[in-house]
């Protein structure tokens, strides 16, 4: 008798870890790159002290994870773990948040959660509930991938593709990680719309937002900062030559206040057009790049500072390169303040303009060269010039098996005048850098 309970029991243990795993599929996918990176000058003031050249490792593990519990539901997750360099001090613990990341710099470090989220593939379109990505629209240009509390529905009919979201991108109402607040309008939120038409080696369409900022209220003065944000954008392939565009706009107010004070309006331009044509063996194309600086004369109104060129758009190795450079290396600057804008940060009050040629001497080989000119739509007060610099880069990327690419680059920039900031007599030197990567994607 003992024998056959035995036996039940353990058929029925098997039944029930064999429903479970019927029940749910699990699928994974992610990166993990390990880099080598040399860099000559951590600042570009000539003679500066206590900025030393650079040249560490540096890694990061992501991944994301699909609980499949049937063909129209799943849950999403992606973390990101040991983000760090090699035997470099570890950051201390805090709150403030890594700024494309749901952790804190401490935490990637180790490991830190950026999604979590329901997929729901209903008859009348598809929900998307949970912490996931925002701030990716059209092209790479403007993008600045970062996890957001959304509410998202799309619905796809034929060739046209319509989404409406919801984003709670900061809460500052009284809980009971926050006993302090005494407000009830304070928030942060972000509604939006984007619609895309699709043909065959195209697509075009527009994003608008309407951003509303009340996390302005608990400063002295207290204030609101509420604006439109239009984004139309394209992508099409005629014949060997791809091209893509995008335009960015924003307006409304910078500062709306609540004690009669003279509201401060908000402008903004964004422009991109990039075209690659591509020969097989040989490619070459240009790159133009637009985003409007703030004009100092104009107190009333603020016309840069809310639009970039995106931290995911890193044109250069050093110019623009925010995910290479800044990230692991900090911020590259002259004789000026960081108001006015890093080398090696977002584009922002920039005209960028650039030529790159390529070839591929066997297939799984790509060379590239580029040359990238850049100076200031506005100059800052009491600066003296526009001129960004020039940066030439060379990259060479070979795939070694499908899933797994080595990639070497040099670049050198001649650092422009724009750095000198307001002394006549300040002195910038060039800089250049070395960056190897080994790239793992599965």
């Amino acid at each position: 008798m003992k024998r056959f309970w035995l036996i039940m029991l353990t058929l029925g243990l098997i039944t029930a870890f064999s429903t479970t795993v019927f029940a749910a599929d699990v699928k994974f996918s992610g990166q993990f790159y390990v880099a080598g990176m040399y860099v000559d000058q951590t600042s570009l003031m000539k003679d500066a002290t206590g900025y030393p050249s650079t040249a560490f490792y540096f890694q990061r593990l992501r991944v994301q994870t699909e609980f499949i519990v049937s063909p129209a539901l799943k849950l999403v997750t992606r973390f990101d773990a040991m983000e760090r360099a090699w035997g470099a001090p570890r950051s201390a613990a805090g709150t403030a948040l890594d700024v494309d990341s749901a952790g804190t710099v401490a935490e990637n470090e180790n490991i830190a959660f950026d999604w979590a989220y329901i997929n729901y593939k209903a008859p009348i379109g598809v929900f998307n509930v949970g912490i996931m990505n925002k701030g990716t629209t059209g092209t790479a240009f403007g993008n600045n991938i970062q996890p957001a509390a959304r509410i998202k529905y799309a619905y796809t009919y034929g060739l046209v593709f319509v989404e409406a979201q919801i984003s709670k991108l900061e809460e500052n109402s009284r809980t009971a990680k926050n006993l302090t607040a005494d407000w009830t309008d304070a928030d942060r939120d972000e509604y939006g719309i984007e619609a895309a038409y699709s043909w065959k080696g195209g697509k075009a369409g527009v994003n608008v937002t309407y951003n509303r900022r009340a996390e302005f209220k608990l400063l002295t003065p207290s204030y609101k900062r509420v604006y439109w944000q239009a984004v139309p954008y394209a992508m099409a392939k005629i014949g060997p030559v791809a091209l893509e565009a995008e335009l960015g706009y924003v307006t409304g107010k910078q500062n709306d206040y609540d004690n009669g004070t003279a509201d401060v309006k908000m402008t903004g331009l964004s422009a991109y057009l990039d075209a690659l044509a591509d020969f097989g063996m040989f490619y070459a194309g240009g790159t133009f790049a637009y985003v409007s600086g703030d004009d100092p004369g104009t107190t009333d109104k603020s016309e840069g500072g809310t639009l970039t060129g995106g931290r995911d758009w890193n044109p250069c190795l050093i110019l623009f390169s925010y995910n290479d450079t800044y990230r692991w290396v900090g911020p590259i600057r002259g004789h000026h303040a960081s108001s006015t804008g890093d080398v090696n940060n977002a584009m922002a009050n920039a005209f960028f303009y650039q030529g790159r040629v390529g070839v591929r001497p066997i297939a799984d080989l790509n060379i590239m060269a580029s040359l990238a000119y850049a100076y200031a739509d506005k100059k800052p007060s009491l600066y003296l010039e526009k001129d960004y610099g020039i940066e030439f880069d060379v990259t060479a990327t070979y795939k070694i098996t499908s899933n797994l690419t080595y990639m070497l680059g040099a670049g050198y920039f001649w650092t422009g005048d724009y750095f000198k900031g307001t002394g006549a007599a300040n002195q910038v030197q060039d800089n250049f850098m070395v960056i190897n990567k080994l790239t793992l994607t599965f």
